[in-house]
């Protein structure tokens, strides 16, 4: 019993320490994304949409904004944990935490719900700011919720591994540089990916922020390129991949006894 009420005092304290640290600094943290998605509604929904006309059936902006919803929480729910548990590494104090008695699960779930409260976070500001662009009207609610929350998951755990391998403030910037901002532009935000060629739409396939983005647009607006039953699985597979991954990367220290 005392384990129990040890491992929840020691989650809830990390949890606790991750949501103060980006709400603390929201006008760095919250509001940028905000302000941000505002433009990319502005300017590709109004200016650009209007000239687009419509795509899968509905108005462009209305097709695109789940596209950028989805993205905001990508960025922040990686973004979150990588900068968080790469700065603890960097100033020794993730040492305490590996001669605490605490559990490894404890740890990487402390971190990674820290992403995933962000993430949720920034998506719920960028969705009440399209509200001024559009109007949403969600067909399917609890797919819509299951698909964000798993698609944060697997990003917040994706920022741990990136924290555990980096050994410079450089290092946590090349994985969302060079493989996350590509992968999400190409991941059908703002196009369908029937438009392309055949060859082209079974390349995109491939990418699996594409198959999130169609499962978060089907959940709101109830259309979709690919599979909705092979997206889950695959957002399944990702986070008890990466989970099981990133605690074995925990126990061995990898990264962290250096």
């Amino acid at each position: 019993m005392n384990y129990w009420r040890h491992s929840w005092v020691a989650f809830c304290t990390i949890l606790i320490k991750e949501i103060r640290r980006f709400t603390r600094i929201w006008a760095q943290t919250l509001l940028p994304p905000g302000i941000t998605m505002a433009l990319y509604f502005v300017i590709f929904g109004n200016l650009i949409g209007n000239r687009i006309g419509d795509m899968g059936g509905f108005a462009y902006i209305d097709y695109i904004v789940p596209g950028l919803i989805m993205m905001a929480v990508i960025t922040n729910s990686y973004s979150n944990v990588v900068s968080s548990f790469f700065s603890t590494k960097f100033q020794r104090s993730i040492e305490e935490l590996m001669v605490a008695p605490v559990s490894p699960h404890v740890i990487l779930l402390g971190y990674t719900l820290g992403g995933v409260a962000r993430g949720l976070a920034v998506g719920l500001i960028v969705t009440l700011m399209s509200l001024f662009f559009t109007r949403l009207q969600v067909q399917h609610i609890a797919l819509t919720i299951g698909v964000v929350f798993l698609t944060s998951l697997v990003f917040s755990l994706g920022g741990f591994i990136n924290a555990v391998y980096a050994r410079s403030f450089d290092d946590i910037s090349i994985v969302p540089t060079f493989v996350l901002t590509p992968l999400t532009y190409l991941g059908g935000v703002f196009y369908s990916i029937n438009l392309l060629p055949d060859f082209w739409q079974g390349v995109s396939l491939i990418n699996p922020i594409l198959h999130m983005v169609n499962a978060f647009r089907f959940g709101i607006l109830g259309v979709s390129d690919i599979n909705i039953g092979i997206a889950l699985g695959l957002m399944a597979v990702f986070v008890v991949g990466l989970y099981l991954f990133s605690y074995r990367l925990l126990v061995r220290g990898v990264g962290l006894r250096n």
